[in-house]
């Protein structure tokens, strides 16, 4: 009947089996560089968070740029399911909400302590 046999192994990967092994490297290469990153695809919640991380650097006298990653991939090498999420110097600080300008001013100083 086959109704008990073993099911077929189905690789795939995050990113909808678009992987190669530079995309890996870059996205993991991307991860050590220091800064502030927002991933998200680039909704209203991805760039309500941007915004937010604007005004706290502003606000701490801080001249860093904001990256805002896109790409599902490199999204992905940082284990983040849920967007939008906050980047601190590599170190994943926030996902899955919109934070306001006090907690990301907050986590920034935190890591940067």
């Amino acid at each position: 009947m086959g109704l008990f046999g073993k099911k077929k192994e189905e690789k795939s990967c995050c990113c909808g089996d678009s992987c190669t092994p530079e995309k890996m490297a870059q996205a993991e290469a991307a991860k050590t560089t220091a800064g502030v990153k927002v991933l998200g695809s680039g909704c209203a919640k991805c760039r309500a968070l941007e915004d937010a991380a604007r005004a706290a650097l502003a606000e701490l006298n801080m001249d860093t740029i904001i990256d805002h990653v896109t790409d599902f991939s490199q999204i992905a090498a940082y284990g983040v399911m849920t967007t939008p999420a906050l980047v601190v110097d590599g170190k994943v600080v926030s996902y899955g909400k919109v934070l306001n300008k006090d907690e990301v001013k907050a986590l920034i100083q935190k890591v940067r302590a």
